[in-house]
């Protein structure tokens, strides 16, 4: 079963990459506050680079102004993809953390995993928006298809904010 509105995040480990290499990242402190977290199958893939990221980096500051504290971005990649494809795609000038989910554990809690073998994905984060309220879901959006980039796009959530 997926994670739904009124159900807490689940607790884990994400890693982001710090001055001196990677370091853990708790959920925990999701639990503070807005936050507006999507998650995507894959860095450096196209809809995630050509759609997903770029609507979030549009509305960046709309949701500063409705209250978000932090717009996080969570991938079944390793800390060093996620840190170049974050640098690439323009996510911290934006503000926007992109936080790997490495062993998936975080994904496989919500019930957000899925595989798609001809793409070489496997175990990877089904495409979603959520916005968090001191570490409860609020609103959750997840598209039909890895492909799609509609009810989880940036301007889509923003108009749940």
């Amino acid at each position: 079963m997926s994670i739904q509105a009124g159900d807490s995040f689940p607790g884990g480990k994400l890693l982001r990459v710090g001055e001196s290499g990677p370091e853990a990242v708790d959920t925990a402190e999701l639990a503070q506050g807005r936050v507006a977290i999507f998650g995507l199958p894959g860095a450096f893939t196209g809809t995630c680079t050509n759609a997903h990221m770029p609507s979030f980096i549009r509305t960046a500051d709309k949701f500063r102004d409705k209250g978000i504290s932090r717009i996080v971005c969570l991938t079944v990649n390793d800390p060093f993809v996620c840190d170049a494809w974050a640098k690439q795609t323009g996510a911290p000038d934006a503000g926007i953390e992109v936080l790997a989910d490495a062993d998936g554990g975080v994904t496989r809690a919500m019930g957000l995993d899925f595989d798609a073998a001809p793409a070489g994905l496997f175990g990877r984060c089904k495409r979603f928006a959520a916005l968090l309220k001191d570490g409860k879901v609020e609103v959750i959006q997840v598209e039909e298809s890895p492909g799609m980039c509609s009810v989880s796009a940036g301007e889509a959530l923003l108009e749940k904010a």
